[in-house]
Formats: C-alpha cells, structure tokens, sequence
C-alpha cells in the first residue's frame, strides 16, 4: 500500500513537470503557443485549454505576478487579475522545486488550506506562455485598448 501511494506522488509529481521542450526555439521562447489579437472593444479576453476569461478593461483594480512555493516541493508562478466585482483570476504555472543550496527562501503555503475563495483559476502550461499573458493582459489595461489572447491547442 506505501509503495502505491509512493508511485502515485511520484507520478503526480511528474505531471506538473513542465512539457518545456515542446514547442520551443533554441533561445528557449515558446513557438507558436500562443498568439494575441485586437480583441472585444475595452476588454481583454483569454482564450485557454481549460476555458476562457474576459473582464471589462475599466473593472480591472489591480494585477499582479509573484512567486512562492507549496508544501516545499512545488514552485507556482503566479498572474493575479482583481476585479470591481466578486471574484478574482489566477493564472499559473507550477514545477517541482529544485532545492539548491544558499538559495533564497520563498513563501510558502500550504494546500489546500491557503486557497482562494472565490477565485477563477486556470494552469498554463509554461513559463514563458505566463509571461505573454500578464504583458497582454497588463498592456491593455494601460493603454485602454481590448486584445484577445490565445493559447493554442496544442499548448
């Protein structure tokens, strides 16, 4: 029974691995993964594996994009979008944690005890595809102007 449960975190473990050699240039950018367009009229739209988002441009209240670690194994990188209204949307990317010596300790929660109630979350499945989606996302909230983005299917 111990040794099951010991393959079955192995294996959820390895299913957060990222898939980071697909799709990938020799600069290490993400190719064709993801693309953004002019979108709906004052509103940025995301289009995902898992669903989609919109949200008006002018109920954005704030956005963010941070770090920390869950249970000391898993590294989230994290886009935060708060809005005017009731809910807030998370978009990350997580990876096992490689621990290295004198390296800086981040913060560090707890699952699934420091959750987010009401909270629209998605998974990208890359760093880089994260990093296009908070400078589409943020980009258009500062200049008013809507974009679409989309991650591809085969992402």
């Amino acid at each position: 029974m111990m040794k099951s449960a010991s393959i079955y975190f192995a294996l959820t473990l390895l299913s957060m691995l990222p898939c980071s050699l697909m799709g990938q240039t020799e600069e290490g950018t993400a190719k064709n993964e993801s693309s953004e367009t002019t979108g709906p009229k004052r509103f940025w739209q995301a289009d995902l594996p898992g669903g989609s988002y919109i949200v008006a441009l002018d109920r954005i209240a704030s956005m963010s994009k941070h770090n920390y670690i869950i249970d000391g194994n898993i590294s989230v990188t994290e886009v935060v979008i708060d809005t005017n209204g009731n809910s807030l949307a998370r978009f990350y990317y997580s990876e096992a944690v490689l621990h290295k010596a004198g390296a800086d300790v981040a913060i560090v929660k707890k699952y699934p005890t420091e959750t987010h109630a009401k909270t629209v979350e998605f998974h990208i499945p890359s760093a880089v595809i994260l990093d296009e989606l908070y400078d589409s996302a943020r980009n258009a909230w500062i200049t008013g102007r809507g974009k679409k983005f989309t991650i591809n299917n085969g992402s």
